[in-house]
């Protein structure tokens, strides 16, 4: 049976309540990634290691090079429990991650998941929630780039005028350097998927390189004084930062965005989220413990590019800061192409499914990729990152990532106990304690947040309701399907992509 249903050409919609909880089946998912309905194909070009690669320079730098200057004087000197505390926080559902990537391998992410296990009323919120993590994050991390770009012209005696480095409400009227980085990201992402992973694969290296070479120097100015009293802040300022610093860890499951851009997603998804993890989560620490050994916790209060002033104060040296700086720009660019690819992934499947315009889902013949929605993005965070400010950014991608990563959690315990007939690839160990834990952690994390984050996150779901509900509902394919359509489909579903894409 080919699936072709669209909203003009189907009676008999479910109301309201049966269509939020109407699930996608995992079959039709399957086989639409294979097919390419509608000329959404992509093509299949990642190894483990490209998306190993995707994962950590979608992560690796975000915490420690753009917001260690505000979520030290959270903490103090236990910077890097909160560090640790996230980071338990993001292996939890990272491995639900894995086990979700390799069960549904298609692009769409955490979306895609709660869709085959929620219904289309959590979908919705999820994607909701990656529209707001991805894209928002992107931005906030080209602002922090912004304060490389004025280090590494500080260097040499100059400076960007003050009109054109700090946004509106910081003394500024555009952060013209993190509107160039969204744009050349963008540009490049155009040009093609496969190009634009060798390219940051390279700069993961520049990226693991500087990072460990800053480690290496900072390490000579040690002073273990530095670390009394331990807790300045107490218990809930490593609370309080550790949700912040989870801003630092988004960027692991931008791998599983590219479940129909793999060549063995199955294999290959859950092995990349894991090894991700691992590497991002070692250097943050590392790199936390070697700055806050290097200068007292109180130092860092208002520091920007705080890694680079370490550097030429310990060296005094200032072409070795030049080299770091320029080597933070390139890595922070590469969070933002990677986190960018996430984004345009998210919205394919979104449109593939009737959520949003048809317009993000073309994808072009030449390239492969899906061009307009790419641009359109990308001309939407570039604004947002040359006027909006880093600290309220960083807050709203954070409580949008918890939202999301907490429904991947439920979503592995509903279908290990609807469809445990499954052929899972990747387990969750432990289960069900492992998932359990995973989305109570989100949630303490969540609850850490400020008053202003919360009334933002409110104000964004709300936008997502009259969206949904103006859109969403009306167009939504699945919901088009007649009840025997649905039924053939859900019944019996092949977990072979191969399979499926023979029955279907």
């Amino acid at each position: 049976m080919t699936v072709s249903a669209h909203p003009a050409t189907k009676a008999g919609r479910p109301g309201l309540g049966a269509q939020l909880l109407r699930r996608k089946p995992i079959g039709q998912m399957v086989q639409e990634a294979g097919n390419g309905e509608g000329g959404t194909a992509l093509r299949r070009s990642f190894g483990v290691f490209q998306l190993t690669m995707i994962s950590v320079g979608a992560t690796l730098g975000t915490g420690i090079l753009v917001i260690l200057g505000e979520s030290v004087p959270l903490a103090g000197p236990a910077i890097w429990i909160s560090f640790v505390i996230a980071g338990i926080a993001a292996l939890l559902s990272a491995v639900s991650y894995a086990e979700m990537a390799g069960l549904v391998p298609v692009a769409g992410s955490s979306y895609s998941y709660s869709y085959a296990t929620m219904g289309e009323g959590m979908a919705w919120i999820c994607g909701w929630c990656l529209v707001l993590e991805y894209a928002v994050s992107v931005a906030a991390v080209a602002v922090g780039a912004g304060q490389y770009v004025n280090e590494t012209l500080n260097i040499f005696g100059l400076a960007l005028p003050d009109a054109l480095a700090a946004p509106p409400g910081e003394g500024g009227a555009v952060n013209l350097s993190a509107v160039v980085i969204v744009v050349l990201a963008m540009l490049l992402l155009v040009r093609g998927a496969k190009e634009s992973a060798w390219i940051n694969t390279a700069i993961v290296a520049v990226k693991v390189g500087i990072l460990v070479f800053f480690c290496a120097v900072a390490f000579t100015a040690f002073n273990a004084g530095n670390f009394e009293p331990l807790l300045p802040m107490g218990a809930a300022g490593v609370s309080a930062a550790a949700s912040t610093v989870f801003f630092s860890y988004i960027g692991f499951d931008a791998a599983s965005t590219a479940g129909e851009e793999a060549r063995n997603p199955k294999r290959d998804l859950p092995r990349a989220i894991m090894l991700s993890m691992l590497i991002v989560t070692t250097i943050y620490v590392l790199v936390a413990v070697a700055a806050i050994g290097a200068r007292p916790w109180n130092w860092f209060d208002g520091t920007e590019a705080a890694l680079v002033q370490i550097l030429e104060e310990t060296t005094h040296q200032p072409w070795i800061a030049l080299v770091f700086a320029v080597g933070a720009v390139l890595a922070i660019a590469s969070i933002v192409l990677t986190v960018l690819y996430g984004q345009t992934r998210i919205l394919l499947s979104m449109s593939r499914d009737g959520m949003v315009p048809g317009i993000f889902g073309r994808v072009s013949r030449r390239t492969g990729t899906p061009v307009a929605g790419t641009l359109i993005v990308g001309i939407a965070v570039a604004l947002t990152a040359g006027f909006v400010p880093l600290g309220a950014l960083a807050d709203a991608t954070s409580i949008g990532t918890l939202f999301a990563f907490a429904l991947v959690n439920v979503a592995v315990i509903y279908l290990r106990r609807n469809r445990p007939d499954l052929k899972r690839n990747f387990r969750v160990p432990l289960y069900p304690i492992t998932p359990i834990l995973g989305t109570l952690m989100c949630a303490y994390l969540m609850a850490n947040l400020g008053v202003d984050t919360w009334l933002t996150f409110g104000g964004w779901m709300l936008v997502g309701a009259a969206i949904y509900f103006g859109y969403g509902r009306r167009h939504s394919k699945v919901a088009a399907l007649s009840e025997q359509d649905y039924r053939e489909l859900s019944a019996g579903v092949p977990n072979d992509p191969a399979t499926a894409k023979a029955e279907l």
